[in-house]
C-alpha cells in the first residue's frame, strides 16, 4: 500500500526547527532571513531561505561569465590556472567546512561565497583599478567590485529586476573585503535594508571605506577569501616560473608550509581552534602574523611583479577606448550598437529611469569576460596571450 506523500512544508518546519537546537547561538538561522520583497511562492514553499539564494545565484547570467573571468593572471593559455570560477569554488567549500566545525549555516556561506565576485571586471584587480579611474573620471564614483556584485545580483539581473537576495546574503557580499588583513573579525549584528544602502554609497565614494559583516557566516567568508587564494596563487606564480618554492618568507613557511595544501589545512584549521564557541573569527597571533607576511610576499612579488602584467597599459588603454565608445553610442542613441543589442535590450525601465550613460557603461564593461572584452576590441590592438608554459622568464 503507497504511503501518503510528504508534505514538503512540514519538513522544511522540521529542517528550521531543527536548526534552531543544533547550529551555534551566534549562527544565522533560515528563519531570521529578511528580504525586500514578499515572495508567496517562497513563503508557501518547502525550501529553506538561503538554499534559495544559492540557487539564484548559481542560475544567474553573472554566475555563467565567471568561467572566462580573470582570478589574477591574464591572456595566459594555460588551462591549470585559476580563473574566477574556481576561486569562488574555493571559498565556498573551504567556508562550508569551516561553519560545520562552528555550528554556523552553511547555506548561508556558500550562498555568500559563491556571491561575492560577481562584480569583478575582466582581467582582474587590474581591471577593477581601469575602470575605476574611469568612473570616476564621469562623476559615478570608484569603482568596487564588492558594491558591483551587490549591484548585480540586486539591480541588473533579470533585466533589471534583480534576484531579491535575503539582506543577510547581500551584506556578507558586499563586507567580504579579503584583501584587507584581519586577525579577528566580531559580526556588527542588527542592520536592516537601510544600512545596507548606506554602507553601499559609503563604499562607492570613501576609498578605504571598511565594513564589517552582521553574520557570522559573512565573518567566515572575509576570512577564508583570504585562506582560498593565498597558496593558490603561489602555485599559480610558481607554475608560471615567476617565483621559485624557495623564495617564500622562512618565517612564513615555519608556521603555514610551503605548498597550498598545506597553507589551507593550518589557515583552516586555526580558524577553528581560535573561533570555536566564539562570537567571532579569529587567527592565533601566530598564524595571523605568519599570513600577514605571505600577504606582503604575495603583494610584492606576484601581484605588483612587472612581468606578471606586459600588457597592463594596451589594457588601460583598450578599457579607455570601450567606455568612450559606449558611452558615445548611448548618446546618440545608435541602437544598433552592441550596447543596446547585447545588454539594454529588454532591460526593465526602472533600470533605465535609475541610472545615468557612465553607470549603464560600468555596468555593461563590468559585466563582461575575458574574451568577450577583447572581442568587442579593435583587432589591431587587441593584445596577444603570453607563452603557455612560463612568463617569469
Amino acid at each position: 500500500m503507497k504511503s501518503e506523500p510528504p508534505d514538503l512544508r512540514s519538513i522544511r518546519a522540521f529542517l528550521d526547527m531543527k536548526e534552531e537546537q543544533n547550529l551555534s547561538p551566534f549562527a544565522t538561522p533560515n528563519s531570521r532571513a529578511v528580504r525586500r520583497r514578499t515572495e508567496e511562492l517562497l513563503i508557501e514553499g518547502y525550501r529553506q531561505a538561503f538554499s534559495v539564494d544559492v540557487d539564484r545565484i548559481l542560475h544567474s547570467r553573472a554566475y555563467a561569465r565567471y568561467i572566462d573571468k580573470t582570478q589574477v593572471f591574464y591572456l595566459i593559455r594555460n588551462d591549470h590556472i585559476t580563473h574566477r570560477v574556481l576561486h569562488v569554488q574555493l571559498v565556498s567549500k573551504i567556508g562550508r567546512s569551516i561553519g560545520r566545525f562552528l555550528g554556523l549555516n552553511e547555506d548561508l556561506i556558500e550562498a555568500i561565497a559563491l556571491g561575492h565576485d560577481i562584480g569583478h571586471t575582466p582581467f582582474g584587480h587590474d581591471g577593477e583599478r581601469f575602470l575605476s579611474e574611469l568612473c570616476r573620471e564621469h562623476g559615478i564614483g570608484s569603482f568596487h567590485h564588492n558594491v558591483q556584485s551587490v549591484h548585480f545580483l540586486d539591480c541588473v539581473e533579470r533585466k533589471g529586476k534583480g534576484w531579491n537576495l535575503c539582506l543577510q546574503t547581500l551584506d556578507g557580499i558586499l563586507c567580504h573585503d579579503g584583501e584587507v588583513h584581519t586577525p579577528e573579525l566580531a559580526p556588527c549584528r542588527n542592520k536592516s535594508f537601510v544600512d545596507l544602502q548606506a554602507e553601499l554609497a559609503a563604499k562607492a565614494s570613501r576609498i578605504g571605506t571598511e565594513l564589517v559583516p552582521m553574520t557570522l557566516e559573512g565573518c567566515v567568508v572575509r576570512m577564508v577569501d583570504t585562506v582560498a587564494y593565498i597558496g593558490r596563487d603561489i602555485e599559480d606564480a610558481i607554475r608560471l616560473g615567476l617565483i621559485g618554492r624557495s623564495d617564500l618568507p622562512a618565517a612564513s613557511v615555519a608556521v603555514l608550509g610551503d605548498t597550498n595544501g598545506t597553507i589551507v589545512f593550518r589557515l583552516a584549521t586555526d580558524i577553528i581552534r581560535a573561533s570555536h564557541g566564539n562570537d567571532f573569527v579569529a587567527f592565533s597571533p601566530e598564524v595571523s602574523e605568519a599570513l600577514r607576511q605571505l600577504k606582503r610576499f604575495n603583494l610584492e612579488h606576484i601581484y605588483l611583479n612587472p612581468r606578471m602584467k606586459p600588457h597592463s597599459a594596451l589594457l588601460q588603454e583598450l578599457f579607455r577606448r570601450l567606455f568612450d565608445r559606449f558611452l558615445e553610442d548611448l548618446e546618440r542613441q545608435r541602437t544598433e550598437s552592441v550596447i543596446f543589442q547585447g545588454f539594454l535590450n529588454g532591460m526593465s525601465g526602472d533600470y533605465l529611469e535609475r541610472h545615468r550613460p557612465a553607470e549603464v557603461v560600468r555596468d555593461f564593461i563590468a559585466g563582461m569576460t575575458d574574451r568577450y572584452f577583447l572581442d568587442l576590441c579593435p583587432a589591431d590592438m587587441r593584445p596577444g596571450y603570453l607563452p603557455d608554459e612560463t612568463i617569469g622568464e
